[in-house]
């Protein structure tokens, strides 16, 4: 039987730039999207159908905002998922599922999960408080992460030598072997209810080198087939095995000796999948849309190669932001600026991204050079 998608409203929790690309994309499906955030000048805020403010980690808040929702989903993993089981327990559609939401909210049950399903990850140490991290110094070099609430590079710390040991975290987290990788790639999957499945081909990673951000992305990676198949079908298999409803991007380690690792997942649209909104057939954003609502999948090749650059506030400027050098970079071909509605601008915060077309992969990486020192977002 046909699903009327337009009679279903969907509520996302979050209404940041991840939200404000998913609307953009429900528009043209005539899907009335509400949005719960804290902030009362979020960027979904002008667009959404219907915008509430409030804790997106407050029981009764969620659950209140449900109550008027179709399907719920997510575009920030820090939420309730107690008052998310509440509503889907009740008959609300909640993608991804929230027992899965609260498995991925915890970076010491993700890595348990990989453990116990055989998915290639980097060895690690679960440890509960700083002394243990002092007590497994032999493990170094180490990657110390919280266990929660750490996100853009926040809650990671790099112990190369016990000199760096004073750095690790005083609260529950994980000791993950420091990995000599060749390359960063991400694959995005997604899946629906039907049980459809798509992987979209994988990305190359560029993070900025001490804000621990995604700085740019080249689509696709300067990888084998061999590799290219290989991290797909690892993506596949960790979607498969959390049996999630929804989008996953998968963050891989591509070692010396060709192995593919995981190291961490999001279950939402991604940094990893900005350029997909004109690079691909289908957008991560539409994508996600057409899984959590039950649609059919749509194509995620590539049309064309591409790059992405992140546009991140300058370091040393807090206030209303001022775009410099927007006109230059616009009158390129194949320059697609995306501003995400943040009107104050803060040091490394995401301000936006701008997307670059071009048939030769050498050239992207000049030109997304090039783009990244045109652009300046200051106060």
């Amino acid at each position: 039987m046909q699903e009327n998608y337009q009679q279903k409203t969907l509520g996302i929790l979050g209404g940041g730039q991840l939200g404000r690309m998913v609307i953009q994309s429900a528009i043209n499906y005539n899907i009335d999207i509400h949005i719960l955030d804290p902030d009362a000048n979020a960027p979904c805020r002008a667009i959404a159908h219907q915008f509430t403010q409030g804790a997106l980690t407050d029981f009764d808040t969620v659950y209140a905002f449900g109550q008027a929702c179709d399907v719920i989903t997510i575009e920030i993993e820090n939420v309730n998922t107690e008052a998310l089981q509440k509503l889907a327990e009740e008959g609300k559609e909640v993608f991804p599922q929230p027992h899965l939401i609260k498995l991925i909210q915890d970076k010491r049950e993700q890595k348990q999960f990989y453990k116990e399903k055989g998915i290639p990850t980097a060895e690690f140490i679960l440890t509960a408080n700083k002394q243990e991290v002092l007590d497994n110094a032999d493990f170094l070099p180490a990657v110390n992460k919280l266990g929660k609430e750490g996100y853009d590079g926040r809650g990671v710390q790099l112990l190369r030598t016990a000199a760096d040991l004073d750095k690790a975290f005083e609260a529950p987290g994980l000791l993950e072997k420091l990995i000599d990788f060749e390359k960063e790639l991400a694959v995005i999957v997604a899946r629906n209810k039907r049980g459809e499945l798509i992987a979209y081909p994988a990305v190359e990673c560029a993070f900025h080198p001490t804000a621990n951000l995604v700085e740019f992305l080249f689509a696709p990676a300067a990888v084998s087939t061999e590799i290219e198949a290989k991290a797909k079908e690892v993506a596949l298999n960790v979607i498969e095995s959390l049996d999630l409803v929804g989008i996953l991007a998968v963050e891989l380690f591509v070692t010396k000796s060709e192995e593919i690792l995981v190291n961490e997942i999001a279950p939402r649209p991604h940094n990893s999948g900005h350029h997909t909104i004109e690079a691909n057939f289908t957008s991560q954003f539409e994508q996600h849309l057409r899984a959590v609502m039950n649609m059919p999948l749509g194509n995620p090749e590539l049309r064309c190669p591409a790059a992405m650059v992140n546009l991140l506030g300058e370091d040393g400027f807090i206030g209303d932001a001022i775009v410099e050098g927007l006109d230059e970079a616009m009158a390129e071909k194949g320059v697609y600026v995306h501003l995400y509605g943040k009107k104050i601008t803060k040091p490394f915060r995401k301000m936006g991204h701008v997307t670059l077309l071009d048939e030769e992969l050498g050239q992207l990486k000049r030109r997304a050079i090039e783009i990244k020192e045109k652009i300046k977002i200051k106060a």
